[in-house]
């Protein structure tokens, strides 16, 4: 017979992490195939094509509709994507944590 072994007690199932902007909360898509995709698209110096499809990949529908009420200009749309993309590569600083 082959062998198994359970691993199931060694991972989490926290769910998807949150940023806040303006008191609004954010989900942050961190399951492993979409922060790979994410991770592969982010190399080199994203050009705006790559940038578009790691937004579009990072943040759900809703939360998408919320970040283009505030109408930010396309440095700050950066500054939020790079944190978002910080916080599920586990490379983010507990500035601002809650």
């Amino acid at each position: 017979m082959a062998r198994k072994v359970d691993i199931t007690d060694k991972l989490t199932f926290d769910g998807n992490p949150f940023i806040v902007i303006k008191g609004k909360e954010l989900e942050v898509n961190a399951d492993a195939p979409t922060v790979l995709r994410i991770m592969n698209l982010a190399a080199d110096d994203p050009g705006p094509k790559e940038v578009a499809a790691i937004y579009n990949l990072i943040f759900p529908d809703k939360d998408r509709k919320e970040i283009e009420k505030m109408k930010l200009c396309f440095d700050d749309l950066v500054t939020i994507i790079k944190a978002a993309i910080s916080l599920v590569t586990g490379e983010e600083t507990d500035q601002g944590e809650q």
